[in-house]
């Protein structure tokens, strides 16, 4: 395709030659001829004047290079629709394999692509246009809107509800159990029913083999366009805001309150019982024992904020060195 074909296609401003032919679209540190590349992070700057790539998207203000550019405010996002120029999924053709097992009480929508080893059971309401991919497990009474995709190994247990345009990744596990239990007076577990149910709203995605568990009563809820990575668990009746991203294994303790655009980075870790406000980021691997207040940036455990965690993380690193001499002035004072 040629670059000035792809500049029209994404709504994006050519500057250089558009008779470029381009094949493919790479990373930046990947890129040869042919291809064309991203750069929205500052960081990757200097390497858009080394790059071997015939063409490169970036932002408006970007400096002149020598090779041609496609200038977008959110490079980023003209970078993820080039891909699509050149990349289209598999998409499964609409019908039954004979493989699958569905429940006269079922009611599927129009253009359904089921594949073999689906499971579907009774009283389930599934829209137009699902795709369900081998060994799917829908389980009695389960809801779920238009535009669905299960990969495959999915499973979604009793009287869950899914809107619309949701997309569960390959071993996705919707309304286990939570992890409730009473302590008896003989030191054993009492478990507790599960009675509850977990609710997608529409534009949800969920990542491979992240669990998200039913409400010992009410619900378990994730709000519209929110993102959810792989290994990610979501303990019993919590609620995450709309459009926030739980990046991959990061833990959500029962009743956890996550409000909206919040980012919780990889491996971040959330005690129950809390609310963390709109628009907070916690890095990876911090830990949330506490509240956190809208707009926050917080890191390390406890969570903190994020500028006094990076102060306090340089002093950590020099502590040996303070510690000699701290133990020389002691000396030299006993002397």
């Amino acid at each position: 395709m040629k670059l000035a074909e792809i500049a029209a296609h994404l709504d994006s401003v050519l500057k250089g030659n558009g008779d470029v032919e381009i094949t493919a679209v790479t990373g930046i540190e990947e890129a040869g001829a042919g291809h064309i590349t991203f750069v929205s992070n500052p960081k990757y700057a200097a390497r858009a004047r080394t790059t071997s790539a015939s063409a490169i998207i970036v932002a408006p203000d970007f400096p002149e290079l020598p090779i041609a550019t496609i200038r977008h405010p959110n490079p980023y996002l003209t970078f993820a629709r080039a891909i699509e120029l050149f990349y289209k999924p598999p998409s499964a053709q609409p019908g039954v394999d004979a493989g699958a097992r569905i429940a006269e009480s079922a009611r599927i929508g129009h253009g359904a692509s089921i594949g073999p080893f689906v499971v579907i059971e009774d009283d389930v309401v599934i829209g137009k246009n699902a795709t369900i991919h081998p060994f799917v497990h829908v389980a009695r009474g389960v809801h779920i809107g238009d535009d669905f995709k299960a990969y495959s190994h999915c499973s979604i247990r009793e009287f869950c509800r899914i809107g619309n345009n949701v997309i569960l990744q390959d071993g996705v596990k919707i309304g286990g159990d939570g992890f409730g239990y009473a302590k008896q007076s003989d030191g054993t577990y009492y478990k507790i029913v599960q009675s509850g149910i977990v609710v997608l709203e529409d534009d949800v995605e969920v990542g491979a083999n992240a669990t998200i568990d039913r409400a010992t009563i009410g619900e378990t809820r994730v709000r519209r366009g929110a993102k959810v990575d792989n290994l990610v668990q979501v303990g019993h009746a919590s609620d995450v805001g709309d459009n926030s991203l739980l990046c991959a294994q990061v833990g959500l303790a029962g009743s956890s309150r996550i409000g909206r655009d919040v980012v919780l980075a990889g491996q971040v870790g959330v005690a129950g019982h809390l609310t963390v406000g709109d628009r907070a980021v916690a890095t990876a691997q911090t830990g949330i024992p506490n509240d956190i207040e809208a707009g926050a940036v917080v890191s390390g455990y406890p969570a903190i904020d994020n500028r006094m965690w990076l102060k306090s993380s340089a002093i950590f690193k020099r502590l040996p060195e303070l510690l000699k001499r701290l133990d020389a002035l002691e000396k030299s004072k006993s002397d």
